[in-house]
This record gives structure tokens, sequence and C-alpha cells, in this order.
């Protein structure tokens, strides 16, 4: 299980930055045999484990189907799997499973070597996860840790990891611990120039709830240093936070913190949206700049709440293409999602009407870390002609999404599709460049309208300029993070017909 990394952040900068895909469920896909492949289906290797799990699957609640195999009917599964639904299965590497000690290994190596105009590794979304922690996380946004989403500003000595948000009810949250306080030490680990990573990675990345950890911050405008100690929880995360109207020369102006399209989100966007539409407000500000994404059936909801169902109907808000295999039996013309305008049943009861805003635009605080879903609200409302501006940083470039997919307790995490809006695009993979680049704000608190991005926002709301004033000194921070935040996640629908 790729776990989140500060040695990783710091020396290779690996996809903790990135975007990725991603699709719902533990069960078996419906994947067909590719007409031309010589290698069995993955159907026919599918659940034959080196070490069989036995009860139930959560996400089913059917037993798991896993029998007695070996680590070779593992690896023999991945390149199968990979060969039938990979969205890029020509490019993959003819390697041999033997020369690799594990199918997580093998499959590691199974995808495509090309890279995009701007040089960057196109595929760098491939990874695993196990199971049951996909599962908790994905389902209710739960893992071991504080409550505190971590910005890594600096990776070389003399090194910042700050504080980018709080999640409100967690050990950080009650012990006062705010945007922008920064890490002096770890465990009595140097953290600004020490070389200890082991100490500094189970510190403030912990495995498991029950660990404790002493840290030194210094906070924003304190004058001295503070020891705070804290042990890790499972964290529930709360995926939308802050939401205000903020009166301004340009009228009423509606805001909230989006920060996972998680299924509590669906409650939370619907609640908030109500507030600001009984507000009656006049513009929106989404702030999606630690957005990496999550259920797309989530984005398209919220695109269509911002949108209203006049300037959705009829019009698609995601087009997923597949391979030239067809893996999944949708024909030439792909899968589409529609925009949303009622509940889908992940925190909301099924069917349950959607509050709308209808409106012509939006801005989008934006950065690296806004990612995949996150992208497609911003695609998709673009593709049915609603103006979307960005402030902030450029997105992380990920039109491309999976279906995770359990085999032998590992989910599996293979881009299997590309997303294209109403009108046919697709195409950033080096992400969408913002309108007016500003730097994150550390300083302030996130929603109050003197935030660097927020302020620049609201500037541009008033003039249709970005303003002078705006800050743009280098690169976003990384948001560290595991990669199962990094999603466009897509239930499977159930239907297994070609």
């Amino acid at each position: 299980m790729p776990a989140r990394s500060l040695a990783a952040a710091l020396l290779v900068a690996t996809g903790l930055a990135g975007c990725g895909g991603g699709g719902g469920g533990g069960g078996t896909a419906a994947v067909a045999p590719p007409p031309s492949s010589t290698l069995p289906p993955s159907t026919t290797l599918a659940a034959r484990c080196a070490v069989p799990r036995s009860g139930t699957d959560p996400a089913s609640g059917r037993p798991w189907p896993d029998v007695q195999g070996t680590l070779g009917d593992e690896k023999a599964w991945v390149r199968s799997w990979i060969d039938e639904s990979y969205l890029w299965y020509r490019d993959v590497p003819d390697l041999p499973a033997a020369a690799y000690a594990g199918p997580v290994e093998y499959f590691a190596v199974l995808k495509s070597p090309a890279v995009t105009a701007s040089g960057s590794p196109r595929d760098r979304f491939h990874f695993t996860y196990d199971t049951d922690t996909w599962h908790a996380l994905s389902q209710a946004g739960v893992e071991a840790g504080y409550g505190i989403a971590w910005a890594l500003v600096s990776r070389s000595p003399p090194r910042r990891l700050v504080v980018a948000y709080v999640d409100p009810g967690t050990p950080a949250a009650m012990a006062g611990i705010g945007r922008g306080a920064e890490v002096v030490s770890v465990d009595g680990v140097d953290f600004v120039n020490g070389a200890d990573t082991a100490t500094l990675n189970a510190g403030a990345f912990p495995a498991a709830p029950g660990k404790t950890t002493a840290f030194v911050l210094r906070e924003p405008g304190a004058a001295q240093e503070r020891a705070v100690t804290l042990t890790s929880v499972a964290v529930t995360h709360t995926p939308v936070l802050a939401t205000r109207t903020i009166d301004t020369p340009a009228g009423r102006v509606g805001y909230f913190l989006f920060n996972d399209h998680l299924a509590t989100a669906e409650a939370g966007l619907a609640q908030a949206v109500t507030q600001l539409r009984d507000a009656g407000i006049a513009h929106l500000v989404v702030d999606m700049r630690y957005n990496g994404g999550g259920y797309l059936d989530i984005a398209a909801e919220l695109a269509g709440m911002i949108a209203g169902p006049g300037r959705t109907a009829g019009r698609a808000f995601e087009r997923l293409r597949f391979n030239d295999r067809d893996p999944f039996g949708y024909g030439a013309g792909g899968l589409v999602t529609p925009f949303r305008l009622a509940g889908a049943g992940y925190s909301l009861a099924p069917g349950t009407p959607l509050p709308a805003l209808d409106l012509p635009r939006v801005t989008v605080i934006s950065s690296s870390a806004t990612c995949s879903a996150s992208e497609s609200v911003i695609n998709g409302l673009r593709g049915i002609g609603v103006t979307v501006n960005l402030v902030g940083g450029a997105t992380c470039g990920k039109p491309y999404g999976f279906f995770p997919q359990d085999n032998c307790g590992t989910t599996y995490f293979a881009i299997q599709f590309e997303g294209v809006n109403d009108a046919g695009f697709g195409d950033y993979p080096d992400g969408f460049a913002p309108d007016c680049a500003v730097d994150d704000d550390f300083s302030r608190a996130l929603g109050d309208p003197a935030e660097g991005r927020l302020a620049a926002a609201l500037a541009r709301l008033a003039t249709g300029a970005c303003p002078a004033g705006a800050k743009r000194a280098g690169p976003d921070p990384v948001i560290v993070r595991p990669p199962t935040r990094d999603n466009r996640i897509l239930r499977l629908p159930e239907r297994t017909s070609r």
C-alpha cells in the first residue's frame, strides 16, 4: 500500500502531488476478453490468491470470492487485466512476471512510458492500495492522522512544512492548530534541516490510530514556538467547509471550501448551495485548491447545481472513452455521465432534488492539487458554455480515470478511460492554466476575504481583471496526501452485456 511519504515528497517528488482517476467498488468488473490478445481472460484468473480472504466484501455485502492460488496466479491476473482494460495497453512493455517478487511489483511496471508536451510522464497515476483501507477512505473519508492537511512548501533544506487546513473535531483542531502553522521539529528531530526522514514520516504521517507524536510548531504571528503533542485517530474528513457570503461592490458573493469529492460531500454540497441560494448570491467562488477529486457523480452534481436545469438539459457532463478493445462494452460512444440534478444515493436519499443556482459563470480557486474530478467540474461546465474563471495555480492535468479493481486484497488503479466534455474536449494532460495567477497565502484563514487567492477572486469579479498586486512567485506547494485522494471515481454501472 503506498503511504503518504515525506521522504518520497522530499527526495523524488512522486505522485503525492499528482492527480488520479478512479472507479468504485471492490468486486470484479465485467471486462470482456480482448479480441486479439493471446493472454487468458482475466476473469478466469481472478481471485486465485496466495492468501485467500474469508469474510464479506463491505462494498457488496457478498462473501469474498477468493480461492487458494499462488503469487504466480495473481501476477497472471494483473497482466491479463492490464492487457484488456488499460487505456494505453499497446504501450505496455513486455516484461517477465518471474522477475518481480509479487503482483504489486509487477503491476508497477506495466504502464505507458510516454510523456506529455511538457515532458511529464503521461501516466503518473498508476498505483495500488490495500482494499480495506481504500474502502474506508473512499466511502467515508476515513484515514489515520491528526486532522491536518500538510503543504510541503520547500522540499530541500531549509525545508518548510505548513498546515494547509485542519478538519473540524480532530486532534489538531482540539489543540488549536490552524492554517499556516509551520513544523519546526517532529519527535525531537529537526524538520527544517534534519536527515532522519524515518522519524519525520512516522510522526507526521502515522500509519494507524494511536501514534503519539511531539511537534514543535511556529504559528503565524506568534512570538514563540509552541510544543504540542498529538495522538493519531481514524480521521473522518469533512469535505465541505467555510460556507459564507461576502457583500462586494459587484454584488453578494457566495463562497465555500470544497476539499474532497467523497460520498459525504453529496449532503454537504447540497446544504452549502441551499444556504447560498437562499442568501440570494449573484456570484459564486468555489475553493478547490486542495481538492484531488473523488466520485465523478459528486462532480456532476456540483456542476448541475451551479449551472441549473436549463443549461444542463440533454447535455453530457463527461463522456468516458475507453481503449479500442471496448473492454466494458459501452461501444464507440463511450459511457456518459450526465449533469445530475438529484442525489445519487451517496449521502442523500437517491432521487433527492438538488438545489440550483442557475449561474452563467463561476470562479474556481485552483492549484496543482486541483485534480481529476475537480478538473471535470471545470471542463464539464465549460463544455456547456458556463464561464469558469480560475484564480490561483494551474491544475494537475488528469483527464483520465479508472475503475478500481480488487484482487486478493489489493485494489489496483490503472488508467482505463479518458473523459471529454459535451463539446468533445478533454486534452489537458498538463492542466488548466489560471486566468489570474496568485500564490497560496498561508497567513490567513481559508474563507477570509483578505486571503490572497480569495481576495484576487473578489477583485476580479469587481473589475474583470486580475488585480495589479497579485503575486505569483513560484510553484504551488505539494499537498501531501495518499494517492487515493487524487481520484476520479466512477461507480461501475450494474451491467455486463456487450
